[in-house]
């Protein structure tokens, strides 16, 4: 549907997500290899483009922050988030809708 790799688990879903850190604007900016691409401003310093990436994710698909936890990946541009509260159907419906 989405074209990203939607896993659920115990506590939600995982999303698996390749990062763009350093880039001109924030934003989901499709899918790379089965993962949603978000770039975002924030250099990778720190965990700075990290909470960068959860509040693109959370503005563009309608989430809470709470939702959005880091589950692998801090310091790797291949990244995966949990995200609670919804089923993988929904997930992806949101997404799609946030790729146009």
């Amino acid at each position: 549907m989405c074209g990203v790799e939607l896993t659920a688990d115990r506590d939600g879903v995982l999303l698996p997500v390749h990062a763009q850190p350093g880039a001109r604007r924030n934003g989901i900016v499709g899918v790379h290899a089965g993962r949603l691409k978000v770039a975002v401003t924030q250099a990778p310093e720190k965990g700075k483009a990290n909470d960068a990436i959860i509040a693109v994710l959370a503005d563009d698909l309608a989430l809470k922050r709470s939702q959005i936890s880091l589950a692998s990946g801090p310091t790797n541009s291949r990244k995966v988030f949990r995200v609670r509260d919804l089923t993988v159907d929904e997930l992806a419906e949101r997404i799609a809708s946030c790729l146009g």
